[in-house]
């Protein structure tokens, strides 16, 4: 027996694989595999050289997104495909 989230997130990446990938694609899976507080924390940004950029709410969360950007780029790997997010940078906004 799966979990619910288990459920979702396989059925949230056979979705994905039917799309074209674009950059709201990207963005949608850095929501998806970032989880609700982490995704408010940061504007995300893909590049088609296959760079994710978040711009952090302050140098707090960019720690946070730093520290958890390992965890990000795996869940994004398995949503997306291994190659489609290569770097994730962390940058912080400053005018947020």
């Amino acid at each position: 027996m799966e979990s619910v989230s288990t459920t979702a997130t396989h059925t949230i990446k056979q979705l994905l694989e039917r799309q074209p990938l674009t950059a709201a694609k990207v963005v949608f899976a850095w929501r998806v595999a970032a989880g609700p507080a982490l995704s408010r924390a940061a504007n995300a940004e893909w590049s088609g050289d296959g760079t994710l950029t978040l711009r952090a709410r302050g140098a707090a969360w960019q720690r946070e997104l730093e520290r958890a950007a390992p965890v990000l780029k795996d869940r994004l790997a398995f949503l997306l495909g291994q190659q489609v997010v290569r770097k994730i940078l962390v940058i912080e906004d400053t005018h947020a």
